[in-house]
Formats: C-alpha cells, sequence, structure tokens
C-alpha cells in the first residue's frame, strides 16, 4: 500500500522515493542483490534501502582524485535505546572498528555509536557480527523510527528506571515487523532467533496495529505499510526536569511522571519538533516541539503508535524536505493534529499538561552513586570521536571490570555498574588515560557538539568534528581576554541539515560555504528556545571580530543572564548593530 500526501493537497501518484520503498520487498531489494557483487559501492537505489539497514553510502573526500575511482566506504550506526551498550557488544564493535573499519567509534547525538571506514564487502561480516552480539543496526538510519532516547543515567532512583523502560518499550513497539525478516536474512542467513523480543507492555500494544485507523492495511508491516514513513521520525522520552535528551527537537517527547516509588502514573507529550533545514529555502526550518497533552501510563503507547500512523497518512510524500512531523505540526495546527489524533487513531482522555520543574540540561560527567553498592562515572568525549590510546583503556577496562557502556546525547560515554571496592583502580587508569577529573572540562567543551561533517559526510559543505577544538579554543582565549568566565553553549554543522542541533545553542555554527558558516544566536543554554540567524555566511576567520562587541555588551550587564537570554532580551535590532561594529 503506497500511502500518498495528504497535507500537501495534492493527488499526484507516487513519487519515484515511495515506489522504490514498495517495491523493494520489505526493504530487501535491490540491496540484497547488489551485496553480492564485485563493485566497491552500492547503486543509488541499493543506497537508499541501505539507510533503514543502519548504514549510508559515503567517500572520503580527502582522497578523491580525478579520474580516479571514488574512495567508497560505508558508515554504520547501531540501535542502542537509551544509549545503552552492554559489555560484550561494545567490546564486539571495538574490534570491528579496528579490523574492518577506520580504528574508530563516535558517539552520537542520538545516543548510538557510529562506525565509520566499512568496505562494501565487509559489511555483512561487520552488521552479521554485531546481531550475533546482540546489536542491531535496524532502523537507525531510513523512512522509520529511530533510535529512541532517553537519559543515559544509570540511577535506580525516582523515573529513571521507569523512563528507560518506557524508551525500550517505544523501541520494540516501534520496530518493523516485516523489514525485520528482511534485515535477518540478508545479514545472518534468515537466523530468526536473533529477532527483536519485545517486552510485554510493547507487545500486547503491538497487537494493535492492525486495528482501526492505525493499521495500514499491509498485513505483514501492519504500522508502517510497504512505504514505511514520508521522512525520518524520532522519539525521546525523559523524567521530568532532565533535557539531556534535547526533548523539544524531538517528534514526539515523553516526560514521564512516577509516584514517590517509581510507579509511572503517565507522560506529558510534546510533538512535531525537528532541526533539518535546507540554505535558500525558507520553506524548510528547525521548529520546536508543540505540547499536545497528558496522557495516562496505560494509553501512552497506543497514543505513541496512534502519532506515527497519523504522520504515515497525513505526512508529505510528494516533497521529502517537507516531510516531517514539523511540517504537518506547522501547517495545519496542533489544534487540528489533537482533533485527527483523537477522532480516528486514538480513543483514550488527553489531558492537560501537569506542571514541570525547569528543564535542565544534564550531563552526567564524573563520579555517581548508581544504586547499593554501585557507581558509574562520565567521561567527556569533545565531537564523541573515540580513538588510539583513549579507546584501546576503554576497551581493557570494560573487558576487566565487565563494565556497561551508555551513550549520552552530548556525545558523552558512561561507564556503569562500578563496585565500590572499584572505584579506587579505575580512578587511576582513568586518570592515566587522561580523566584525571572528568567531571572538570574547559569552559565551553562541557556542552559543546559538532557533527562529523568532512571528509566522509556527502552533505557537508564545510568542516564541523575537525576543527571543533581549534573553533571552542579561540572562543576561549576571546573569553579570557573579555575577562568571562560563564559557560556558552556552542554546537557546530557543516551543513543545515542540523544533525547536532545548532538551532538550539547560544552561539550556532552551520556550515554555509568553504570556511563559511551562518551565524545563530540566542538559543537557551538549557535547549528550551529556538536560536535565530542573523549572519548568512561569517568567513570563520572573522570569528573573534564579529562576536567581541556583542560578548563586551554581555559583560558590561553583569552577565546575570546567560548569554542565550541576554541576546533575546536585548532585541534583534541591537544585536544586529553590535555585530556590523565589526
Amino acid at each position: 500500500m503506497v500511502h500518498v500526501a495528504v497535507s500537501a493537497g495534492v493527488s499526484a501518484g507516487p513519487t519515484k522515493f515511495e515506489q522504490l520503498k514498495a517495491a523493494s520487498g520489505h526493504l530487501r531489494e535491490p540491496l540484497m542483490t547488489e551485496l553480492g557483487n564485485a563493485l566497491p559501492n552500492f547503486s543509488e537505489n541499493a543506497v537508499q534501502i541501505l539507510k533503514f539497514h543502519g548504514s549510508y553510502q559515503q567517500d572520503n573526500r580527502d582522497n578523491r582524485q580525478k579520474g580516479r575511482e571514488k574512495d567508497w566506504q560505508m558508515m554504520l550506526r547501531l540501535r542502542n535505546p537509551g544509549g545503552r551498550v552492554p559489555g560484550s557488544l561494545y567490546l564486539a564493535i571495538d574490534a570491528l572498528a579496528d579490523r574492518l573499519g577506520n580504528g574508530t567509534l563516535r558517539v552520537t547525538t542520538r545516543q548510538a555509536f557510529q562506525m565509520h571506514g566499512v568496505r562494501k564487502e565487509n559489511l555483512k561480516e561487520v552488521i552479521g557480527t554485531i546481531v550475533r552480539h546482540l546489536g542491531s543496526t535496524l532502523a537507525a538510519c531510513g523512512d522509520i523510527n529511530r533510535n529512541v532516547m532517553a537519559p543515559a543515567a544509570p540511577y535506580a532512583k525516582g523515573g529513571y528506571p521507569a523512563a528507560r523502560q518506557l524508551a525500550d518499550d517505544v523501541a520494540d513497539l516501534l520496530a518493523p515487523q516485516a523489514a525485520e525478516g528482511s534485515y535477518l536474512d540478508i545479514w545472518v542467513d534468515g537466523d530468526l532467533s536473533y529477532r527483536i523480543k519485545p517486552s510485554a507492555a510493547a507487545r500486547k500494544v503491538k497487537e494493535r496495529q492492525s486495528e482501526g485507523a492505525v493499521f495500514s492495511g499491509t498485513a505483514a508491516e501492519p504500522l508502517y505499510g510497504d512505504t514505511y514513513m514520508p521522512r525520518k521520525f524520532k522519539v525521546a522520552v525523559t523524567v521530568p526536569g532532565d533535557n539531556s535528551v534535547d526533548l523539544l527537537t524531538q517528534d514526539i517527547g515523553l516526560v514521564l511522571f512516577c509516584d514517590p516509588q517509581g510507579r509511572p502514573q503517565g507522560c506529558n507529550v510534546y510533538v512535531g519538533g525537528g532541526m533539518g533545514r535546507t540554505h535558500n529555502k525558507e520553506e524548510t526550518f528547525a521548529r520546536t516541539a508543540d505540547p499536545l497533552g497528558y496522557v495516562a501510563h496505560e494509553h501512552v503507547l497506543d497514543l505513541v503508535q496512534a502519532i506515527v500512523a497519523l504522520q504515515r497518512d497525513h505526512g508529505d510524500r510528494q516533497q521529502r524536505r517537507h516531510a516531517r512531523m514539523k511540517y504537518l505540526l506547522h501547517d495545519r495546527g496542533v489544534a487540528w493534529f489533537r482533533d485527527e489524533l483523537c477522532g480516528r487513531y486514538f480513543h483514550q482522555p488527553l489531558k492537560a499538561l501537569r506542571e514541570e520543574p525547569r528543564r535542565k540540561l544534564e550531563d552526567y560527567l564524573g563520579w555517581h552513586r548508581q544504586s547499593a553498592g554501585l557507581w558509574f562515572v562520565g567521561l567527556p568525549l569533545l565531537c564523541g570521536r573515540l580513538s588510539g590510546e583513549q579507546k584501546r583503556g576503554l576497551r581493557r577496562l570494560v573487558d576487566t571490570y565487565k563494565l556497561e557502556v551508555r551513550l549520552t546525547p552530548n556525545q558523552d560515554l558512561l561507564l556503569c555498574n562500578i563496585g565500590t571496592a572499584q572505584r579506587t583502580t579505575l580512578r587511576q587508569e582513568l586518570a592515566a588515560l587522561g580523566w584525571e577529573k572528568p567531571e572538570e572540562t574547559s569552559l565551553l567543551s562541557r556542552h559543546g557538539i559538532a557533527c562529523p561533517a568532512l571528509p566522509l559526510c556527502g552533505l557537508a559543505v564545510t568542516e564541523a568534528e575537525r576543527i571543533f577544538p581549534a573553533v571552542l579554543a579561540r572562543l576561549e582565549t576571546l573569553l579570557d581576554r573579555l575577562e568571562i568566565a560563564k559557560p556558552i553553549l556552542v554546537r557546530m554543522t557543516g551543513c543545515p541539515n542540523g544533525c547536532a542541533r545548532p538551532y538550539m545553542a547560544e552561539i550556532g555554527l552551520v556550515g554555509s560555504g568553504v570556511d563559511q558558516y551562518q551565524l545563530w544566536l540566542g538559543g537557551s543554554n538549557q535547549l528550551s528556545r529556538l536560536a535565530e540567524p542573523y549572519l548568512e555566511k561569517m568567513p570563520l576567520d572573522a570569528l573573534e571580530a564579529t562576536l567581541e562587541p556583542l560578548l563586551q555588551a554581555w559583560r558590561q550587564t553583569g552577565m546575570r543572564r546567560s548569554f542565550g537570554d541576554f541576546v533575546v532580551s536585548s532585541g534583534r535590532d541591537e544585536v544586529q548593530r553590535l555585530l556590523a561594529v565589526a
């Protein structure tokens, strides 16, 4: 069943991309056939299907030479709800990265590991090994629900255990059914023993995917149908006050309330967030999610799959840059969305939002008590890149102490399940690896993140990850000279697609040309407000000169407010005047 756009108000037939998905045999072809040929790369059609299996085809642009074949390789992304990576899986992917990748691992802003440098001929071995170690890459990319986010901290207190369980339940609920069979056929020769086994809660609700308006009309893939979603779909779960997951940037954001004993009561629900946009296309934009309402815990999963079904049916399938759910909310409004949802897809009460405490960007760096007799430690990884001696050392620690790894949306890494008797030795070993005081970072690096960009991302127009440490060092030198000792949330991307969520930053640098960046200002240091664009093409060489008058004006106010709040309160005209002083 090929769904045609409703929101765009068109009756055109399915696009070429929608036809490709429908004809793929639930994400099997032409990928399966091309995997067996001797070519170093996949065709464009196979590449599109490959994304659903968690991989992007890339070429190393540093190695491009005129008249020469491109340096083809695959980026691989894992599916790790809530960022949880069991020790045995971590050891497996660490070894794969060395043997069949480029020797590094990278923590993503959706709490998953990426591997780079995998050759096409090795892809089956890499993904098969991940699956056999009880990991998965299925639906880590593509037009489908992506990795479900949740606070990475393994606290046994408060609502954290219930939030982690809800994230797992949502991931199970929204896992594709027919596509999982294709996935296992391709990567582990059809060994169905590796099927995802849904939790009892997810299994019960999943059975209702073949009922009413939630049903796609395709028995094999009852929720997604033959053409899956119009575009990628993102869900995050958190507890009141913890905004480690960047809640308002998600298609669905769930804030889980629990009673004092940690028993779940229900969720505040937010819908329609998203960061991606395109330069010079004003119809594309970053957007924060709208509040939808509060739902009792026993109905949360039904509501989630109802929202997915609504977007499946009403999302724009004619224009991919208009296909995210944020545009549906923008075009139709949250009142229409709620009426359509409750009129056709969901038949339980939606109440007014419950009051929440002020949200805080948590990062969990340093040492924390996990539960009685157990600890975890958060280790900063600027840009999420793990390589060299730190990578080798972490492997040794995970293996020796049988630790679990968890990944944060801030691209940091937590070592978990550390016994009290192990703490002293681990402190010493971490110090030898450069993490003597992991809770102490430089002024801007603690919450600064950047996307991979060049040389591997095909969308990048300029640098991000490779130069981000130097950019932060330049900004910190400027702050020192101005005698400013306040943190500022800085994010950087090599293109406007927003993978590092720069549009929520106090200072966002968005690649707009070679060594040129859009300058976005005025986001919140707690990730509660969108920034605004102020300069379209700022040469990176002009970074300090551009920002100094504005930072100086902030300093003169006494810096009682955060930098982002200062920008907003100053007003657009005044900020532009200060930027023009440069």
